[in-house]
């Protein structure tokens, strides 16, 4: 009866572990078919823009951010990494912004996105309702209709501490970063540090690996292709199995 159970316990384990491979599947290929598109698109990041919302929002030719926009990759705080794209996008920050950023899920708002490229335009959020008016009647013209209705956004908070990023986070080794945070000893070191001992030191490390070979990634289709392969892999491991279980 025993083996039995145990046996059950396995052909489930397995089955779940078969949908998410093919969840990933089916949302990698929107991925790139986004990013592939021919026809302009045009995300408005209004919101919660996170994990998933990442992946349909930065293939787009137009990204629009707002004084309301919460823009993060949290992954690793779930036993998974900066996928959907991330290792493409946030290798190409500037600087270790993006290793930064991949290891601690630091949320951007969007005057953080628009000074980092994430987003290409920033807008009130009371404009949104005119934008989308005025792309739908004219949809030839959406660039020239974005930068009418746009304003200057507030100061990057986050690029204050661009120089302890670049300094701290210059380690592709997972151990290097914790150690350039511990030998620093001021209060932002230390409050990140804190950050990081929250998250999965598994999924941290692949975070690191995908951003250090994305950056040399000829296309998007092999990044994808690339992401699908370590996203089957890590989702049967144990870090991510015991953060779907909470």
């Amino acid at each position: 009866m025993r083996g039995r159970r145990h046996s059950d316990a396995r052909r489930k384990r397995g089955e779940g572990r078969g949908r998410g491979a093919g969840v990933f599947h089916t949302e990698y290929r929107l991925n790139h078919r986004l990013f592939a598109y021919a026809k302009p698109t045009v995300a408005f990041m209004d919101g919660i823009t996170m994990g998933g919302g990442v992946g349909l929002a930065c293939p787009c030719d137009f990204r629009i951010a707002t004084e309301n926009t919460k823009f993060a990759m949290p992954e690793t705080g779930i036993g998974l990494f900066p996928d959907v794209g991330g290792g493409w996008y946030l290798s190409r920050l500037p600087g270790r912004i993006g290793q930064y950023l991949a290891l601690t899920g630091h949320r951007l708002d969007g005057a953080e996105c628009h000074a980092l490229g994430l987003a290409t335009h920033y807008l009130p959020s009371a404009a949104l309702e005119e934008a989308k008016a005025r792309i739908t009647a004219d949809p030839q013209a959406i660039a020239e209709i974005l930068a009418d209705l746009s304003v200057a956004a507030l100061p990057a908070r986050l690029l204050d501490q661009r120089e302890a990023i670049d300094r701290l986070f210059a380690s592709d080794v997972l151990e290097g970063i914790f150690a350039a945070l511990a030998a620093d000893g001021g209060e932002w070191a230390t409050q990140t540090l804190a950050t990081l001992a929250t998250k999965s030191p598994q999924t941290m490390k692949v975070s690191l690996r995908l951003l250090h070979e994305g950056a040399m990634m000829p296309t998007f289709e092999d990044e994808m292709r690339q992401e699908y392969a370590v996203g089957a892999r890590v989702v049967q491991r144990h870090d991510f199995l015991e953060a779907c279980a909470r």
